[in-house]
């Protein structure tokens, strides 16, 4: 008899959460903040010195600092700056949305250490010698030109500044804004465009406490003057070793493209599911929609902030959570046809997928929290969505799963429905038949480890012309790794490289590189081995803005930084590495942790391989990429490698190769289907991003396609082979037999 309660319960439970996403998804979208590469922006890492030029910055000075740029900023306008002190001496600055960059670089950069000298560049006084707060813009009341008026804290002395300087032969007053050790009266008088303020004469002595500075000022530039005084000037200098600047329209325009990405992506996920797993695929979609406006909410919860590869790694990690239900359908399925019941088999199927679900999740989480650590800003980004990812995948889709899929199952609705699983009924064993089950794939068996010298040769033959590939090309190493400039200019019309040639030309600049991309030749990208500086960098951006209608995006970095990032890249990688081999180890055992990591470096090289011969920019977001990969390897790898225990537990003892052999076999074969359907689904996603996602995480979505490929046969026909080797070596003199240990669960010899 069919409990219809159950199903009445299950049906107002959805429509309760499709009530509650409906009604508040776009209030939550809404308040989630943008990062700079989604709406414009500016970020720029600081190297802080102190004024006599000593590197050795104390935290409390990096702080005063800090709260200095802070106040600058509030003049912009800019909604929620972000400040991050990097030790040992510098200090991010983020501000996303701010309409004119070159006025923020300018703002925060000049350390306003204002001084009023002679000709002879003798300081007279300096910006101590004001009253706080008092600069303000006015305009002179003979000429009507704009100026700045401020108050001195001691008129007495300003008396006794200009008795002095009245009396010389060039008695001329200079107001310098940040003078330098060499810079001179006698020079910047020559130039048109002389690097102090303004340089009035005094004829008498002045008993007065306010002073205005007159200047070529435009109602804007004093304005921004009198901002920079009231400030205060910056304890310290400052100088800038990374920056990058987005131009708003290439923030909508990633943010249009990368949603709609997502959107197809996360449809034909849907679509799959449903096709291939019937019923259950219908819940997985239900989950799966919850889990998405879940991460949304946490995210929005958290303050946090969404940049494109964050983006990225929800779309990614909704085809990494569907992993989750396909490990349980799976496992159903295969009680299903060894001929118990529905209510049996979900029983079964969820017991024995958990331990294979949490340690797939906590290896990926491994490399996302590495990623974390080692990252830049947007990678970080990329990171904490990933991490959030793992973590409400694993309630939506273990415990999501089991409750509404649970209340039909319980409802006895399902009783004799295996076609609602996808399970035909030809296909299922009789209760009474003792004879085991033995998997099949599209009806047939495979001796994958009979076949396990081809894949080897196949995989050497690769990595041989991989490294090859490596020697003779290199990679084409981006400015993150080797210091530079990149200008990317997006036109409303077709660009050619003609063009944008002539346009630096007439700037006076020679790229080494310059690539045309996006959907209608539309994006031009020029590479400079030069780190172009505060003036050039408003120079381009002003040009390219008037001539083609959109703000250009400039990245810049400096040799330092870039090795930085290319050490951490390195320490990531191998961090991430070494950590997953103790939780391995510590979960299994030594030698499926060492198969394990050889099948992620496998998979890692590939990618570098094909970054080669593609002659695609590499640049730290591959990183992010091939750490990502590293734990979706890792993921794959880990439920062959259970599934191997699980079997060898059964099996309980182990003494000729060839029973190890097909015991890895058999177990191979039973996880082939989960394997390929997780990739396509996760490749899904992938190719929507690489096709339809932004021109700025091509190379990013580029990499994980390979890297998903490439993992799926690393896991499948590698490691697996790999292990049975190494295992059985000695299996004749050392039988394995399993012993269940409290605290790893681990196959004792």
């Amino acid at each position: 008899m069919v409990k219809r309660g159950r199903i009445v319960a299950f049906l107002l439970i959805v429509l309760i959460f499709a009530g509650t996403i409906g009604t508040t998804i776009t209030g939550i979208t809404k308040d989630i903040k943008l990062g700079l590469d989604l709406q414009g922006g500016f970020e720029v890492l600081y190297e802080v010195e102190t004024l006599d030029g000593n590197q050795d910055v104390s935290m409390d000075t990096l702080e005063a600092t800090t709260e200095a740029l802070r106040e600058r900023v509030d003049v912009l306008g800019v909604n929620e700056p972000n400040f991050n002190i990097e030790e040992p001496n510098r200090i991010r600055v983020q501000l996303a949305g701010v309409e004119d960059q070159n006025e923020a670089r300018e703002l925060l950069s000049t350390s306003a250490q204002l001084s009023f000298r002679d000709v002879n560049d003798e300081e007279y006084l300096n910006g101590n010698d004001l009253k706080e707060n008092s600069a303000r813009q006015d305009f002179d009341p003979n000429t009507n030109q704009p100026i700045v008026t401020m108050q001195l804290k001691d008129p007495a002395k300003f008396a006794d500044v200009t008795s002095q300087i009245s009396q010389m032969p060039d008695n001329r007053l200079v107001i310098w804004m940040d003078y330098e050790e060499g810079d001179s009266f006698e020079e910047e008088s020559n130039k048109e465009d002389p690097k102090y303020i303004s340089a009035p004469a005094v004829n008498q002595t002045l008993n007065t406490s306010n002073v205005q500075i007159s200047g070529n000022f435009t109602v804007d530039s004093a304005q921004r003057l009198a901002d920079i005084l009231n400030a205060g000037s910056l304890p310290v200098n400052l100088t800038e070793v990374y920056s990058t600047s987005v131009g708003a329209q290439f923030g909508q325009q990633a943010l249009d493209k990368t949603v709609f990405a997502g959107f197809i992506g996360v449809a034909l996920i849907f679509l799959f599911m449903m096709v291939y797993y019937r019923f259950p695929g219908v819940i997985a979609a239900i989950t799966l929609s919850i889990y998405v406006y879940l991460i949304l909410l946490v995210f929005e919860w958290m303050n946090g902030v969404l940049t494109l590869p964050g983006i990225a790694a929800l779309i990614l990690g909704v085809g990494m959570a569907v992993d989750a239900n396909i490990i349980t359908y799976e496992r159903i399925k295969e009680e299903l046809k060894s001929g118990k019941s529905v209510l049996s088999a979900f029983k079964a199927g969820n017991k024995n997928s958990l331990s294979t679900i949490l340690d797939a999740n906590i290896t990926t989480m491994i490399a996302a929290a590495v990623l974390f650590i080692f990252g830049t800003s947007s990678v970080k980004g990329f990171a904490t969505m990933l991490i959030i990812s793992i973590l409400v995948s694993f309630i939506t889709a273990v415990y999501g799963t089991r409750l509404f899929l649970g209340l039909w199952v319980n409802s006895r609705f399902l009783n004799k429905r295996p076609g609602w699983f996808g399970v035909k009924k030809k296909d299922i064993q009789d209760k009474a038949s003792t004879e085991e089950v033995e998997p099949k794939v599209f009806g047939r068996q495979f001796d994958f480890v009979g076949q396990r010298k081809k894949f080897f040769s196949i995989s050497l033959l690769l990595i041989l012309a991989g490294v090859i590939c490596l020697g003779v090309f290199r990679l084409n190493l981006g400015i993150d790794f080797t210091s530079g400039s990149r200008v990317e200019i997006l036109a409303d019309d077709s660009l050619t490289q003609e063009m944008i040639e002539e346009d630096f030309d007439e700037l006076g600049h020679s790229p080494e590189q310059i690539v045309i991309s996006g959907d209608n030749n539309d994006i031009a990208v020029a590479r400079f081995g030069t780190v172009l500086d505060q003036g050039e960098v408003a120079e381009l951006q002003d040009y390219f803005s008037e001539q083609y209608g959109n703000n250009p995006s400039v990245s810049t970095v400096s040799p330092v930084v870039g090795q930085e990032l290319a050490k951490n890249a390195v320490m990531a990688v191998l961090y991430a590495a070494i950590c997953i081999i103790i939780y391995v180890t510590f979960r299994f055992e030594f030698f499926f942790a060492l198969t394990a990591i050889i099948a992620l470096l496998h998979d890692a090289f590939f990618i570098l391989a094909l970054f080669s011969i593609t002659r695609l920019e590499f640049d730290i977001t591959i990183i992010a990429a091939i750490l990502t990969i590293v734990g979706y390897s890792i993921n794959d790898t880990i439920v062959t490698f259970d599934r191997i225990r699980e079997n060898l537990k059964l099996k309980k003892r182990v003494k000729s190769f060839g029973e190890l052999a097909k015991i890895v076999n058999r177990s191979l074969m039973q996880t082939l289907a989960r394997s390929f359907n997780t990739v396509i689904t996760v490749v899904f996603a992938a190719v929507m991003l690489l096709f339809f996602g932004a021109s700025s995480i091509t190379n990013f979505s580029f990499a994980l396609v390979v890297g998903l490929i490439a993992g799926t046969y690393s896991s499948l026909f590698i490691a697996s082979q790999i292990w049975l080797i190494l295992r059985g070596r000695n299996i004749k003199e050392k039988p394995i037999n399993y012993v269940k240990k409290k605290q790893t669960g681990g196959p004792q010899v």
